[in-house]
């Protein structure tokens, strides 16, 4: 089956991909309003197992109610997601996107009175990046959107067009991944990934006030360093501590642990893949795969 022809959720109905229009004035295309989420379901050979379901579900409630839509209960956006699985069956890994938007056709970039609409849908996905080679990421001459003018804690599919900008700068410039500074110049997170830095044995990513996604992966990165007993913390990360960082790695839904060879030319460490990053992405990998049972209620067997 191919990608277009998956099933998928619009209009409170199920249509394949393809024929999921909007039309061209719609508020959405015009203004950026809309607010989505990303969901891993990793294929154990005989079900898929939907990562953080329920989370990712709540968080999208949540942001959506702060861009003043109006989304269906977070129980009900849970049964659509198990439903677009089960109505495809892919057999294989699979990303899933749900996304609140503003479906009105008006003029003007206002929130208040525009009709809202939902949607699901999936597609193929194997790796984001590449997991086993080192990545060569560089700082990003593009800041990361401030809180107070389009928060990145939200989603908001307008705010994208930031990390478009410094995903083009870096692939441009022959590197794999751009790492944002916020406009504090603190290290903020890559362009769709939150970032963690080892130094001298403690593992350490930005804190929530430094501009970041409050990701569902770098919550469960936390959870497993504490139960692998790495002394882990929150707080604001300076430019130069990347450079002189031990170890470095990327997380996040797509580009699950992802480790870092050079930033900016400048070699990580020794250059390999460290010892924490190897044992946090072997943790992880187990429990996204549903072979560590003490992560079980992370997963939605479907």
């Amino acid at each position: 089956m191919s990608t277009t022809d998956y099933l998928a959720f619009h209009e409170g109905d199920w249509k394949p991909l393809s024929q999921c229009q909007v039309p061209i004035n719609t508020h959405a295309f015009q203004y950026g309003t809309g607010c989505f989420e990303g969901i891993r379901a990793y294929w154990s050979g005989e079900h898929a197992n939907l990562l953080f379901l329920r989370e990712h579900c709540e968080r999208l409630y949540r942001n959506a109610r702060l861009l003043m839509m109006a989304p269906p209960s977070v129980d009900s956006m849970i049964g659509t997601l198990i439903e677009l699985v089960q109505r495809n069956a892919p057999g294989r890994n699979t990303y899933l996107r749900p996304m609140m938007y503003k479906k009105g056709t008006g003029l003007g970039p206002v929130l208040k009175g525009v009709p809202d609409g939902f949607l699901a849908y999936l597609i193929p996905l194997d790796d984001y990046l590449d997991t086993e080679k080192g990545l060569s990421v560089c700082l990003s001459s593009w800041r990361r959107l401030p809180d107070n003018s389009i928060p990145t804690r939200t989603k908001a599919t307008g705010g994208y067009l930031n990390s478009a900008l410094a995903k083009t700068e870096a692939v441009l410039n022959g590197y794999d991944e751009a790492i944002f500074l916020n406009d504090r110049g603190q290290v903020c997170e890559g362009s769709a990934e939150n970032i963690f830095i080892l130094r001298q044995g403690q593992l350490i990513t930005p804190d929530k006030t430094a501009d970041i996604l409050e990701g569902i992966t770098r919550a469960a990165i936390l959870q497993l360093a504490a139960d692998l007993g790495i002394p882990a913390v929150e707080r604001p990360v300076a430019r130069t501590e990347l450079y002189m960082a031990d170890e470095v790695f990327l997380v996040g839904t797509g580009c699950q642990v992802s480790w870092v060879r050079t930033i900016d030319q400048r070699v990580v460490g020794e250059g390999v893949r460290g010892p924490v990053t190897a044992r946090l992405q072997a943790a992880y990998e187990a429990a996204v795969y549903g072979r560590d049972e003490r992560y079980a209620q992370w997963l939605t067997r479907v």
